[in-house]
């Protein structure tokens, strides 16, 4: 990188760990420390909730999801608002009012122990292993910039964070997240400002969105019910509604940022901030990466984005294979850039006869690049054995880091370090309260002074910061990293959901019943994802929250007279 990137980047990293380390106010004491005394405005909060969710994972596996599939990923985040609202209704006057640290702490009051313990536990695995795979995706773009060992770049990137949200704890998260929005925000506009900027002078911004629409792109809703098919208008309706009411009502690293407003007012104004908000954010991220693919229509791409494969492949025993596929891959894009620039200026014409030609010598040239790469593709799978292989999240690095200005490069590195150090810092701050409070202090130690509590926490910080790292070492090779991530927590979210619903939803519901309905949706869960692996992962939430619910409500009955279910008793 230039010097100007690196003064951007290192400016960057240690203005935002310097603000973090100063933000100690009420650090002291245990409820400052987490919840930053109920004193947060509701404005700093909603930030904190969508830069929680807007990780590095956004900006390098949604852009290149878009860059790969077109906007349909948009799909995903229609339940949002629906979620958003009820929750805003239900469980945030609930929560706030109960004057719990943690989601599940409430669930002992209303159930019993050993339900509390296994959801947060579930919590801490679910969210460990994510938070793993939120590290995953800068050290990707590191590993390409600076050339550095995975495991060196994932250090790099964990470590920093760990500190500052051990020293500065909730404080310290939401007032960096704040500022880490507005750097993150601007690195994605910068983007689209060059690669609008990047195009032929002969081809206007709307004239080049045509040419991608020819690819099906641009097609944002598909109304199609297939239960196979994750973005759809309904797995995105029905599924993303259960998972982000999930994630959102559930999830501690959500719960730990509402809990921290003024009031209950200001900890539903904050969550509709993301209502309101989340889908356009998405959707001008998705373009970005469809400008990306617009864009290298007219300027050559790489065969492979994964330059460590292209590098291996040229100097290894497939050497000659690949460089006749390269050369393949050359006289295809050129075919395909000429069938797209003639696209585009048929298009100044209106005349449907020469436009129709056109696109359909765009859609043959555009068909043959991709059996040119899928044919690459093989051929990496072939020479690694890694039968895993997919470079989608190496589009955007390689883009940012070939194609734009010095300066801007830093811009772009430091918004995708901005989006990974404001969720890695969240996702850790919440696995240490639940480890603190879910366990520690219930189990271990129950009395002690807050200054004990406080050293507990900053260990286990440590100690999330460390697992989580390792975990992102093994996470670049799994596909799409927003895809990975969002897996990983449909696999438990509906199971905990329906917990939550029995316990808010019905005075009837026991502890056993919940306890044994959460391990029955987990194993229902299970085996949907084994036995039917072509079901989309979002209707894993529908899932294990259907059956939660009803073994739950089923098997209560049979236990209520030896039970100890005591009403919550919060109004």
């Amino acid at each position: 990188m230039h010097w100007l990137d690196w003064l951007v980047v290192g400016g960057y990293l240690v203005w935002i760990v310097w603000d973090g380390l100063r933000r100690t106010e009420g650090g002291d004491k245990v409820e400052g420390y987490l919840l930053a005394n109920r004193s947060l405005p509701w404005w700093a909060v909603g930030l904190s909730v969508m830069a929680t969710q807007l990780s590095a994972i956004t900006l390098v596996g949604t852009t290149g999801q878009g860059y790969r599939d077109g906007m349909k990923f948009v799909q995903f985040y229609f339940g949002l608002p629906i979620a958003m609202l009820i929750l805003s209704v239900t469980v945030v006057p609930f929560f706030y009012r109960a004057g719990v640290y943690t989601a599940y702490e409430y669930l002992e009051r209303r159930f019993d122990v050993k339900t509390r313990t296994l959801t947060s536990a579930l919590f801490l695995l679910s969210r460990g292993l994510q938070c793993g795979v939120i590290i995953a995706a800068p050290a990707v773009i590191l590993s390409i910039v600076l050339g550095w060992n995975l495991t060196l770049t994932v250090l790099a990137i964990g470590l920093p964070t760990a500190l500052y949200t051990m020293v500065g704890g909730v404080q310290a998260v939401t007032w960096t997240d704040v500022k880490q929005m507005a750097v993150i925000i601007g690195g994605v506009l910068a983007a689209v400002v060059m690669l609008i900027a990047g195009l032929p002078d002969s081809v206007t911004v709307a004239h080049a969105l045509t040419v991608a629409g020819a690819t099906g792109r641009l097609t944002s809703i598909d109304f199609t019910f297939n239960l196979t098919d994750t973005y759809t208008f309904w797995s995105g309706m029905i599924g993303g509604t259960f998972l982000m009411l999930s994630y959102f009502g559930c999830d501690q690293s959500q719960v730990q940022r509402y809990l921290t407003a003024k009031s209950v007012s200001d900890g539903r104004r904050s969550l509709l901030m993301s209502a309101y908000v989340k889908i356009p954010l998405q959707a001008l991220i998705l373009l970005t990466g469809v400008l990306v693919f617009v864009y290298y229509l007219f300027v050559q791409p790489p065969m492979l984005f994964n330059p460590v494969h292209d590098t291996a492949l040229k100097t290894g025993p497939h050497k000659e294979e690949y460089a006749t596929l390269e050369r393949r891959f050359s006289r295809a894009f050129t075919d395909r850039r000429e069938a797209a620039t003639a696209y585009a200026a048929t298009q100044r014409t209106g005349n449907p006869v020469p436009i129709g030609l056109m696109r359909q010598r765009f859609q043959a040239a555009e068909g043959q690049i991709r059996v040119i790469r899928s044919q690459a593709v093989e051929l990496v799978k072939k020479a690694s054995g890694d039968t895993a292989y997919n470079d989608v999240n190496y589009v955007f690095p390689t883009f940012v880091t070939t194609q734009m200005p010095p300066g801007l490069i830093g811009l772009i590195i430091a918004a995708i370090f901005a989006a990974a150090m404001s969720s890695i810092a969240a996702e850790l701050n919440s696995l240490s309260t639940a480890t603190l409070i879910d366990f520690y202090k219930r189990h271990l130690k129950p009395e002690a002074t807050d200054k004990h509590y406080m050293t507990v926490s900053w260990i286990s910080t440590a100690v999330w910061g460390v697992i989580a790292c390792g975990v992102a070492i093994f996470a670049t090779n799994l596909g799409s990293l927003i895809e990975v991530v969002n897996r990983f927590g449909s696999f438990f979210y509906g199971s905990l959901l329906g917990v939550f619903v029995l316990a808010i939803g019905t005075k009837r519901a026991t502890g056993t019943g919940a306890f044994i309905g959460l391990i029955a949706g987990m194993s229902a869960v299970a085996f949907v994802a084994i036995r039917y692996p072509a079901i989309s992962f979002l209707w894993h939430n529908v899932v294990g929250v259907v059956v939660v619910v009803v073994v739950g409500m089923t098997i209560s009955p049979m236990t209520r007279p030896g039970s100890r279910v005591q009403a919550a008793g919060i109004g």
